[in-house]
């Protein structure tokens, strides 16, 4: 995959996006904008919307919303997932969007195309209507309609489009100049290959931002919430996923069946010393629970799903079956950031769809939570609890409904009070509110609060993350305040509090993996992470990268693999690439090394 020219597109496209849509922004808002005249509702909720936020915050958001939905499409039509190319032309040699081509014959899909939209397109297209660009317009109409048709499928994705959204969507759509031009030309058909493409894209797009943070670091300038994305995603190289989560999640499998054939797939996967027996229990795949706490775009969680599928394929489930099952019962994202969590949900539902026709038919949404800040006040809370009775709202309901005031700033480090969300959520969820209107909006966010800590709680087989990684000089006051209070012993960065969380989110004797920065194991301010590690944990493997390991890595890198339980006599394998040659780059001599010593059998 060629990520320079990735990265080239992404980045221009940002700046291409922003500045047509703040174009379109100050036509429509003008007093005299053909919009104010014909849909005037649309222009109210605009205006509302830059009330409520700024003016910068909603042209950001409506050029991310088109960005992501081009990539999405895009990537669909490459890989004939999309019923007539949407955002594509029928021969790539071409510009023409092939649905634009068909509707030109008079085919347009009406179970995709509402009946007044096709009535306008068709008055357009035929020149009874008064345009200075009829297919411009009638292309639009194309592509909102196919958007809000595949909300049923992706609604995290293709949420129906608020009219001031499309009233901002870019005019320019079909020319050898367009953003869907410059879009099919970075999404080639070789890089649409692997679904790896959509994460990197989103982290090049965010890329400026993210120097913008930083040159702001420098000025001592503390990150802020709606920051901490930026500054804190870094997307993990694909062999360090594979070492990861094969050391894991494959570990795990190969612990309960050591006659397993997954292992004849799993190329980073160490081999223990020995025979182990006492280990934790699996009887079958569905029972599996693995989770990435800070999931981004769903890396970790995409491979995962390749493993998983193998392993279901070894017990003989049904082809057809699997992709559901794995979705239903295995993955798990937590994300603070809601463009990386709804990017990560399509990249699952693209891997399922890829191993299955007809996946798109059954309605089935990944298990990927991006967490939001919710709160209350004392008042609606006392009223809710005398609705739903004293007997539901414990007062480990109530500290719970309170911790996520500020989940846009703490994310997955939250530890809910609640332990057994799963004792209460059903009967809550049961409730009928119907005759309580006022408290419906209450009703509404508890459900919410205790879904989100439902995926916090300690249920998961496996967890692995590449955490953020964030120092206490760039930390905002609260959260640096917040990390002393709840993570005294290991507050210097939020990657060592992430690594402690992730302990917490893990079932005993159950499988971690992380990729963080490797001060860890040599600086005394982290001596209490090592030695939690060290006397309470077992760390199964570890392997240390040379500095500027890959590219967009600021700091030097290690990746390492924990049981968690402490086994005292467990000989890991451990592995510093600088001591090794051979191999131009670190993850094929880390796959060297690996390799020799699987064979030798240490």
């Amino acid at each position: 995959m060629d990520t320079r020219i990735l990265r080239q597109f992404a980045q221009q496209a940002r700046r291409n996006l922003i500045e047509q849509v703040a174009a379109k922004l100050e036509l429509v808002l003008s007093t005299t904008s053909a919009a104010r005249r014909e849909n005037a509702p649309a222009v109210m909720a605009l205006e509302k919307q830059i009330a409520d936020t700024n003016h910068t915050q909603v042209i950001e958001k409506v050029a991310y919303t088109w960005f992501n939905r081009f990539c999405a499409l895009r990537f669909m039509d490459a890989n004939g997932y999309t019923r007539i190319r949407v955002v594509s032309p029928a021969d790539e040699a071409q510009i023409q969007p092939e649905i634009l081509a068909d509707a030109k014959m008079g085919h347009i899909d009406a179970d995709r195309v509402p009946e007044r939209t096709r009535s306008q397109i068709q008055v357009l297209l035929s020149g009874k209507a008064p345009s200075q660009n009829p297919e411009q317009e009638a292309y639009r109409l194309l592509l909102v309609a196919e958007c809000n048709s595949f909300n049923r499928v992706m609604p995290y994705l293709f949420e129906r489009i608020a009219d001031y959204t499309e009233l901002l969507m870019p005019d320019d759509l079909l020319s050898a100049n367009s953003i869907l031009a410059a879009t099919r030309q970075a999404m080639t058909a070789d890089n649409c290959q692997d679904v790896e493409v959509i994460g990197w894209l989103y982290q090049f797009y965010i890329s400026e931002k993210k120097d913008e943070v930083f040159a702001g670091l420098k000025k001592n300038q503390k990150v802020t919430p709606e920051n901490i994305p930026a500054a804190t995603q870094l997307f993990t190289p694909h062999w360090i996923v594979r070492y990861l989560v094969e050391n894991s999640l494959g570990r795990l499998w190969m612990l309960n069946h050591p006659s397993s054939p997954l292992a004849g797939q799993m190329a980073y996967y160490i081999k223990p010393e020995a025979p182990e027996t006492d280990c934790l229990k699996i009887t079958k795949p569905e029972d599996i629970k693995v989770c990435d706490p800070a999931c981004g775009s769903g890396h970790m969680l995409t491979y995962a799903f390749d493993l998983l599928y193998a392993i279901y394929e070894e017990v003989g489930t049904d082809p057809s079956d699997i992709p559901e099952k794995i979705l239903t019962h295995n993955l798990y994202g937590i994300e603070l950031d809601e463009r990386a969590g709804d990017l990560a949900a399509f990249a699952l539902t693209m891997k399922a769809r890829a191993k299955q026709r007809r996946f798109f038919d059954k309605g089935i949404e990944p298990n990927i939570c991006v967490l939001e800040k919710v709160t209350f006040n004392v008042d609606e809370l006392d009223d809710y609890m005398a609705a739903v009775g004293r007997d539901l709202f414990t007062l480990d309901l109530r500290e719970t409904l309170t911790q996520f005031e500020e989940a846009d700033n703490f994310g997955s480090l939250i530890r809910p009070k609640l332990a057994t969300v799963q004792d209460i959520l059903p009967a809550l969820e049961a409730k009928d509110m119907a005759g309580k209107l006022f408290l419906t909006g209450t009703h509404d966010k508890v459900l919410k609060v205790l879904q989100q800590a439902d995926y916090l709680s300690a249920k998961y087989h496996v967890v692995v993350a590449n955490p953020p990684y964030m120092g206490g000089k760039g930390m905002n006051g609260r959260l640096g305040a917040w990390l002393k209070e709840n993570y005294e012993t290991v507050k210097s960065d939020l990657f060592s509090a992430f690594v402690v969380r992730n302990t917490h989110l893990a079932v005993p004797k159950g499988q971690l993996g992380f990729m963080t920065p490797f001060v860890w194991m040599f600086i005394s301010s982290y001596e209490k992470l090592r030695n939690f590690l060290i006397d309470q944990k077992t760390i199964t493997s570890l392997i240390q990268l040379e500095y500027s390991g890959f590219d967009g890595a600021t700091v030097p890198i290690c990746t390492f693999t924990v049981e968690n339980m402490h086994k005292p006599d467990f000989k890991g394998g451990y592995v510093r690439l600088s001591d090794f040659r051979g191999a131009d780059q670190q993850g094929p001599r880390a796959l060297e090394i690996i390799q020799a010593a699987n064979r030798i059998g240490k």
